[in-house]
């Protein structure tokens, strides 16, 4: 791994540690609040590729698992992976990977600005969402007793504004790429 390479995943896990510490919105009835946490990683993916994206979300895992207070409302320490946020944490850096793989795949080949920007939003819903809850979802449901459905259910209130995340990051992933092309380099 070049020195680059080190410094771009370390950039990206302070980025990831910045919109995690803006001010989550609880919900009621659901114990997992509404972050930029999802926007992080849908950028680190997009951006930075699938090895590189899920090294930055690996890397603030480690930050929160070693007990920084770098989570939503500053949080940290392993304790909070065995709560019912702990799936989607876990989640991110897979989801950070496979958006990056899409990206690289579907984006990077596209022949248009339109058609670019989609291929981006497509890798954001499918890894930095659908991955994700896919995670984040059973770990919810098992963390705190409900069923999967109600779980699932309850979950859904995160889709609109996930959506709006995968947009704004696919667009600003798009604006990046035509100035500094991070997916054409390795790795």
């Amino acid at each position: 791994m070049k020195t680059k390479d080190t410094v771009l995943i370390a950039l990206f896990a302070a980025l990831i540690v910045v919109l995690s510490l803006m001010p989550p919105i609880p919900l009621p009835a659901i114990p997992v609040p509404v972050t930029l946490q999802t926007l992080g990683t849908m950028l680190a993916g997009a951006m930075l590729g699938p090895l590189r994206g899920g090294l930055a979300c690996l890397l603030y895992l480690l930050l929160a698992a070693i007990g920084l207070p770098v989570l939503p409302g500053g949080r940290g320490g392993l304790g909070v992976f065995f709560g019912p946020t702990g799936g989607f944490l876990v989640g991110m850096a897979l989801g950070a990977f496979v958006t990056g793989w899409l990206a690289r795949s579907l984006a990077a080949r596209a022949a248009g600005a339109g058609t670019a920007v989609a291929a981006y939003v497509l890798a954001c819903v499918l890894g930095g969402m659908l991955v994700v809850y896919a995670v984040g979802i059973p770990w919810l449901s098992g963390v705190t007793q409900m069923s999967l459905g109600k779980a699932a259910l309850a979950v859904a209130v995160f889709v609109p504004g996930d959506l709006i995340k995968a947009v704004v990051a696919a667009w600003i992933a798009w604006r990046v790429e035509r100035v500094w092309p991070m997916l054409r380099e390795s790795p």
